[in-house]
């Protein structure tokens, strides 16, 4: 399966998967349906669903468009998510099944960011898409959840392969990566992981995809076993309760909100 990442608004991504064997072919998270149809045309593929990761415009507001343009597109989302996703037509839960030409995906709920939050693994092309709950380098914002249900979230994708690539919802890896490094200036792997996006980034290059080990060892997110990360932030928070990894979590979330 071909993945084509497609620029949205000013930093969101969706993405064409493309089957080789059949033409067909799917788009993640479509806010914007224009350059969806302006690479379907160049792929020359034909598009046959839409896979919603959650209901925020700017991972769905291009459906009705795209409808438009092929009214019979089957559109995937959330059963939760389903009143707040236009044009849904199959409403999906956890452990549910989705097919892109030959390519099978499993839905994985992952809410906090959303209620409904939903990713898509391919385990046979070792791939999951990922929304708004993991970024490369960070997480979503606690919109409909709250910080144990986001590390239960994480848990669940930080359990998929570590070769498993992560294609996620925006770019935001630069700055993720900037702030985890003021919590753990020692980690290495985080400070060549950052050097190598602040290459990419000048090259106006995508830092997309990461991937399951990449991300345990540079995201601060699914680091709350690390002592350095711990300490940085008690420095910051001394009112922090020992050994609370939901509190340690929660502060690194809220010291993220005003990075």
């Amino acid at each position: 399966m071909e993945i084509v990442p497609v620029p949205q608004l000013s930093d969101n991504y969706a993405y064409l998967l493309i089957d080789a064997e059949t033409g067909k072919g799917a788009v993640v998270d479509c806010a914007e349906a224009a350059p969806v149809l302006a690479g379907v045309r160049r792929h020359a593929m034909r598009l046959t669903a839409v896979l919603g990761t959650h209901h925020h415009f700017d991972h769905v507001g291009g459906n009705t468009d795209l409808l438009a343009a092929v009214p019979d597109l089957r559109v995937y989302g959330s059963a939760d998510d389903a009143p707040r996703i236009p044009g849904i037509t199959h409403r999906l839960r956890d452990g549910d099944t989705v097919e892109v030409g030959s390519a099978r995906g499993r839905v994985i709920m992952i809410p906090a960011h959303t209620s409904g939050h939903v990713a898509y693994y391919f385990p046979d092309e070792g791939v999951v898409f990922t929304g708004d709950t993991l970024f490369a380098g960070g997480c979503g914002r606690l919109f409909e959840g709250d910080a144990a249900q986001m590390m239960a979230s994480l848990a669940r994708l930080a359990a998929l392969p570590d070769d498993t690539r992560v294609y996620c919802g925006h770019e935001y890896t630069e700055k993720n990566l900037r702030f985890a490094a003021t919590l753990e200036p020692g980690n290495r792997a985080l400070q060549g992981k950052l050097a190598a996006v602040e290459s990419l980034r000048r090259a106006n290059r995508p830092t997309v995809p990461s991937t399951i080990g990449e991300e345990k060892a540079t995201n601060p997110f699914l680091r709350t076993d690390s002592a350095e990360l711990a300490a940085s932030v008690r420095t910051r928070r001394p009112d922090l309760p020992a050994g609370d990894r939901v509190a340690l979590f929660a502060a690194v979330r809220q010291l993220k909100d005003r990075f």
